[in-house]
C-alpha cells in the first residue's frame, strides 16, 4: 500500500515547522562581553619590554628578578630581542649581580664565560650597569644577589633568560 500524498505533505510540513520552532526558540547571538579594564598592576598583561619603575616594590626574589630583567631590556632596547631564542646561540654568559640595599650594583661577578664570542660578557655587564639601580632590596632576605643568564644571538642581541 502506497502512502498518500496528503500524509507525506503533512509530515514534511510538520518537520519544517519543528525546525523553524527550534531555530526561533534559540536565543539571539550575544555580543562578546567587554573586557574589563584592569586597575591593579598584577592583573595587567605582562609585556617583557615594558619599563618597570624603580619605585615598584617586589614582594619576593622571583618578582624582583623578573622586574630587574625587564629593566635590563628597557634600558638596552637597541641590543635586545624578545622573540624565541634560536636553537643555536652565539654565547651564554652568566652574571651574578651583588646589590646594595638601594638596588644599585655593588659588584658583578662572571659565573660563566662563553666558549666563543667572549666580548658578549662585557656587553652583558654594560647592559646591567645601564639598567641599574633596580629598586630597593632592603625588605628582601640577604644575600642581595641576582643571577642572570644572557642568551646572545649571532647579531649580538641578547635576551635575559628570566624572560624566556
Amino acid at each position: 500500500m502506497k502512502p498518500r500524498r496528503h500524509c507525506r505533505l503533512h509530515l514534511w510540513t510538520a518537520s519544517l515547522a519543528a525546525c523553524a520552532a527550534l531555530l526561533g526558540c534559540s536565543p539571539p547571538p550575544r555580543a562578546p562581553a567587554p573586557t574589563p579594564t584592569p586597575t591593579a598592576p598584577e592583573t595587567r598583561a605582562v609585556d617583557p619590554a615594558a619599563p618597570v619603575p624603580v619605585e615598584a616594590r617586589a614582594r619576593n626574589w622571583d618578582e624582583y628578578r623578573l622586574r630587574a630583567a625587564r629593566r635590563i631590556v628597557s634600558a638596552n632596547a637597541q641590543g635586545v630581542y624578545l622573540d624565541r631564542p634560536p636553537d643555536v646561540l652565539l654565547a651564554i654568559p652568566v652574571l651574578a649581580i651583588d646589590l646594595n640595599a638601594d638596588g644599585s650594583v655593588r659588584r658583578i661577578e662572571v659565573l660563566r664565560y662563553p666558549g666563543q664570542a667572549r666580548d658578549t660578557t662585557q656587553l652583558a655587564i654594560e647592559a646591567v650597569r645601564r639598567a641599574a639601580p633596580f629598586g630597593s632590596v632592603a625588605h628582601l632576605p640577604q644575600p642581595w644577589r641576582l643571577t642572570e643568564t644572557f642568551l646572545f644571538r649571532d647579531d649580538r642581541r641578547f635576551k635575559p633568560r628570566t624572560l624566556d
